[in-house]
């Protein structure tokens, strides 16, 4: 059973204190109902994302310091690099551009 809450990999490991992760779209809705195309207003502020992959971590003063994050987190971010992979869209941060956790 333990299996069931693991995540299936995706085939891309970052490197360092690297994550990888999927962008969450939130869809906007107009006050009278009607969903707003994405392609309308391009947005530059804080984007949500789910932590897909983590890297093992950086190093400093010799000693690894592992990242904090784990599969399946909520986090905020603002920027990254997006990167196609098998048809699907990811972004890849360092760990210290993700400006919040959400619980």
């Amino acid at each position: 059973m333990a299996k069931e809450n693991k995540k299936k990999s995706i085939g891309l490991k970052p490197l360092g204190d690297k994550v990888i992760l999927k962008e969450i779209k939130e869809k906007e809705k107009s006050t009278s109902g009607i969903y707003i195309p994405e392609n309308v207003k391009e947005d530059k502020s804080t984007k949500q994302g789910e932590v897909i992959a983590v890297g093992e971590g950086r190093f400093e003063g010799g000693k690894l310091i592992p990242v904090k994050l784990k599969v399946g987190d909520k986090v905020l971010y603002q920027w990254g690099d997006n990167v196609s992979y098998k048809g699907e869209e990811y972004v890849i941060v360092r760990e210290s551009e993700i400006i919040a956790l959400l619980k």
